[in-house]
């Protein structure tokens, strides 16, 4: 490079100090050439100007060792000119050195402290480092010194935004567009505000209008996959993600954002290739890390996910939501290592109010009911919809109440194992039926489930706010969402308002602490009127237990017998079928100081995955249980796993996170349950079905009663057998399995639900008698 013609006229000698100065930096002798450049200078400070320029000239040929060199040279002998330490910090910002560029940003506005430019840079690299209130403060600054700058206004967008004010960010980027309609990366930015306040179409509308300036702008053709994403156009954010990569094949968003789409299309091993293409770009990149672990969850390979999310936390840990990811497939694998003081942490975190764990996985960590709808709150303030729908007209009278059930379970599920029945049995005079099924399926379930609905409407593939336009346009009165915060939830819908009723059931055992959801369907036992404050929703009391059951549920004809199923032929068989994640670890003790109790006794354990098998293992070892009482049941067919269980004695139950289905599984085959009660919905479950099937005996409220009741039991064969009698009588007598009475008394609900509704009465309680 030539730089001879940036040199000024100055005196020969000079001039030879000058080119030695030249020649130092280009051979890479900077201390040299510095030395050289203060004799210069030393000599006669007239020649700053050609020195200057020499910085220029080395900064705009990308050399910025040298240019910076030379600029921190001159600032000894023009400390008074603006343009050295400006000039300086631009170079620092290029080089990547943010905090060196903010101190030659604050020295030039020592200087110059009203200069626009200086306080725009500084309020990017303000931004660079994540000091988004200071970017702020310095922006709008300039702002006020000159509000047309669009620079100012785009850069204040970008700090609002990621300060969560999203609808200030708007305003910003629009008055950036305002001040220049053709900035198309105000455009794209635009969409980023407009995507987090849910407002999906005019987050598109900006992305098309920053392509149609640029379209071969990367980012905006990722943002533009991201809502696509959101609006469930899977297929449409693959081809924007494939352009975004076509323009730029090192973009890591992208890469990653392909791999979340092809997670979504069920895609899985194509995800993991993008996410590995990302991370192998950006070994850091604790978002793909992430990403990956959530793929690998859905492969159930729970051990190499929670590899990756460890990974990520460790990168970032304020992820939002990944630390119970982590935690909850822990919980999956029985791996309750590093755990001492984690259940504390994360009361903590959901009081401060972060986006810590979602409310499920902590159903079964705690049985704290405000804690439960702390993390409900936090969770659906998140996931909430800012929806353009008008409110909903009151609707003409029509002959019938139409109810829309909304499940992404209209499948082989427990949620359809149990509520099969109840949606074939409701009274057509009155009720006309709607299953809006948020995901596809293709089993015998399904079959029966599409036959049972008036209509059966699959919605996979439609946005939020399109099922709920559906839903309006089809005059839905009353919207139960069987769903709630499980897996495919899809709560936004309801934040839309599909329907002018809208009630939690079933699917989600607890408060949706939403302000939209308007009732929850419980029972007196789930529910004490003492504890309804600790619920966002007017409580529906339904008579005996609040589920329903299929009393059509078959159970094979085959004969198990207990050698097949790796069962002694004759010692007591405890056992518990719930998920592994609901088994604590003061379950899992309580479960073998029973064991060690009643001699040769084994507890029979459902198997989900191998490492829980080799972890429980381990657990048993620790309580001196040998690992051979422990028999673990694979998978098979429902009605053959219904079956099976009559080679059982006793069911356990979890805590806090009750059997659900499988305690009516259990009591459908006749095999008992002893339960332990707590205050939360999901601790409160079994009580509700013991109660409903005439064994409030089985109902302890201590840990020392419930084992103490479990030994007793075991050795007292003849008052199982009463109990068991017992259950045996009461399967077709007591209300629990007769769903006919239940399908009556929740239809009683809804028609009063209703009948406040037409009244213009606001939600209240309920009590069906």
């Amino acid at each position: 490079m030539s730089l001879g013609n940036k040199i000024l006229v100055m005196n020969p000698q000079l001039q030879a100090l000058f080119q030695l100065a030249i020649q130092a930096f280009q051979d890479g002798n900077f201390e040299g050439a510095d030395l050289i450049l203060k004799e210069v200078l030393q000599k006669d400070i007239k020649c700053a100007n050609a020195v200057f320029e020499l910085g220029i000239a080395y900064a705009k040929a990308n050399r910025f060792i040298e240019a910076s060199a030379i600029f921190c040279c001159l600032q000894l002998y023009r400390n008074n000119d603006v343009r050295i330490p400006y000039n300086l910090g631009l170079i620092h910002s290029l080089q990547g050195r943010h905090v060196l560029a903010l101190e030659a940003y604050n020295a030039a506005l020592k200087i110059q402290p009203s200069d626009v430019e200086t306080l725009i840079n500084k309020g990017s690299t303000c931004i660079d480092i994540k000091n988004y209130p200071l970017a702020l403060e310095v922006l709008e600054k300039a702002i006020q010194i000159k509000p047309y700058i669009t620079e100012a206004w785009f850069n204040k967008g970008i700090a609002l935004n990621n300060l969560n004010f999203y609808q200030d960010s708007i305003n910003a980027y629009n008055e950036a567009i305002k001040l220049n309609p053709n900035y198309y990366e105000a455009w794209s930015n635009l969409c980023v505000p407009l995507k987090k306040l849910k407002l999906y179409l005019e987050a598109l509308h900006a992305c098309d209008k920053a392509l149609n300036l640029k379209p071969d702008y990367a980012e905006a053709w990722n943002n533009k996959g991201n809502i696509l994403i959101e609006l469930k156009r899977y297929h449409e954010a693959l081809t924007c993600y494939d352009k975004a990569l076509s323009l730029k094949p090192d973009y890591v968003d992208a890469w990653s954002n392909k791999g979340v789409t092809l997670d979504e299309l069920k895609r899985y091993d194509e995800a993991l290739t993008c996410y590995d293409k990302a991370l192998c770009l950006k070994p850091d990149y604790a978002k793909g890390w992430s990403n990956k672990g959530d793929t690998l969850n859905e492969l159930k390979r729970y051990n190499e996910a929670i590899a990756h999310y460890d990974k990520a936390i460790n990168l970032k840990a304020d992820i939002d939501w990944i630390n119970g990811d982590l935690i909850y497939t822990k919980m999956k694998i029985c791996d309750w290592s590093k755990s001492e003081g984690l259940l504390e942490f994360t009361k903590k975190q959901v009081i401060l109010g972060k986006k810590f764990i979602q409310p499920f996985q902590l159903l079964a960590l705690v049985d704290d009911i405000l804690l439960h709808k702390k993390c409900s709150e936090i969770y659906v303030s998140d996931y909430s919809i800012s929806s353009s729908l008008d409110s909903i007209s009151k609707h003409l009278d029509y002959p019938k109440i139409r109810i829309g059930y909304f499940s992404a379970d209209f499948k082989n599920h427990p949620v359809a194992f149990l509520a099969a029945q109840l949606f074939e049995s409701h009274d057509r005079s009155k009720f006309e039926t709607y299953a809006f099924s948020l995901t596809d399926a293709n089993d015998g379930m399904r079959s029966r489930l599409v036959k049972a609905f008036d209509y059966f409407i699959n919605v996979e593939t439609q946005s939020d706010i399109q099922i709920a336009q559906l839903a309006r346009t089809l005059n839905i009165d009353i919207a139960v969402d069987l769903t709630g915060f499980t897996k495919d939830s899809r709560t936004g819908i309801f934040s839309c308002r599909v329907a002018p009723i809208q009630v939690n059931y079933l699917g989600y055992p607890g408060t949706m602490g939403a302000n939209y959801i308007d009732y929850i369907i419980a029972d007196k036992i789930l529910i004490s009127p003492e504890l309804e404050s600790c619920y966002s929703e007017k409580i529906v009391y339904l008579p005996n237990s609040y589920q329903v059951n299929d009393r059509k549920r078959e159970i094979s004809d085959k004969k198990f017998t207990r050698q097949e199923l790796g069962l002694p032929k004759d010692g007591f068989v405890f056992c518990c079928f719930n998920n592994n994640h609901k088994i604590l670890p003061g379950t899992f003790a309580s479960w073998m100081r029973i064991l060690n109790a009643v001699e040769g006794s084994v507890l029979w354990l459902f198997q989900d995955n191998s490492w829980a098998v080799a972890n429980l293992k381990k657990e048993a070892i620790k309580e001196g249980i040998a690992v051979d009482r422990l028999v673990f049941a694979g998978y098979l067919p429902p009605s053959e796993h219904l079956a099976r269980q009559s080679q059982a004695d006793l069911f356990l139950d979890t805590f806090p996170y009750n059997a659900h289905t499988t305690a009516s599984d259990a009591l459908w085959t006749g095999l008992p349950v002893l339960t332990l009660i707590g205050r939360s919905f999901a601790s409160r479950v079994a009580a509700s079905l013991l109660s409903a099937i005439g064994l409030p005996e089985l109902i302890t409220n201590s840990q020392e009663e419930y084992e103490t009741l479990a030994i007793e039991l075991a050795v007292n064969s003849n008052k199982l057998a009463d109990i068991k009698l017992k259950l045996a009588n009461n399967r077709f007598k007591a209300p629990l399995f007769d769903t006919p009475l239940f399908t009556k008394n929740l239809e009683a609900a809804f028609i009063e639900m209703y009948e406040r509704y037409r009244a213009d009465l606001e939600p209240n309680h309920i009590t069906i008698t």
